[in-house]
């Protein structure tokens, strides 16, 4: 008797232990859905705007958009897109574009900012500055990460129809 409870309780552990990765990972998948933030670029707060232009023309960047005579200027090498800004704010900023593609294409889909904004709340991410719910237009909001890194999430285009 003591060894078929023995095994009853085996087989029931092993049947708990073989079906709990899986739940959990149900549970991790649903609460970790993929975003998609968008274009990613850094961009740089930097002293003299002439002199990291020409630096970063070294290392292979070529100008892609902005006005030197605004203080501000965005280089492409390849995949890489970084901002020169200069005067504009204090420190570097991790940018992302939801709705762009790396050339400012409009995408047709995408996840727009508020859907993003809320997912990230639901995951208890604090928002630094939101972004209006109640727009469907062009919109941003701005989160530190535990560094206080900024990243700024900003959407130049309209929500998608869907």
């Amino acid at each position: 008797m003591k060894a078929l409870t023995a095994l009853t309780l085996a087989g029931a552990l092993a049947l708990t232990a073989f079906a709990a990765p899986t739940t959990i990972r149900s549970i991790q998948a649903k609460e970790m859905s993929s975003l998609d933030l968008g274009n990613f670029s850094v961009s740089l707060a930097v002293k003299d705007i002439a002199a990291s232009k020409a630096f970063y023309e070294k290392l292979g960047f070529k100008e892609a958009g902005g006005d030197l005579a605004q203080n501000w200027i965005i280089l492409q090498n390849q995949t890489a897109t970084i901002g020169l800004f200069q005067g504009m704010f204090e420190n570097n900023i991790m940018t992302f574009n939801p709705g762009w593609t790396r050339d400012k294409e409009t995408l047709e889909d995408f996840q727009d900012v508020r859907e993003l904004q809320r997912s990230l709340k639901e995951r208890g991410v604090e928002i630094v500055t939101e972004a209006d719910e109640s727009t469907a237009g062009p919109a941003s909001f701005i989160l530190a990460d535990p560094d206080g890194n900024t990243i700024f999430v900003d959407q130049h285009v309209p929500a998608p129809k869907r």
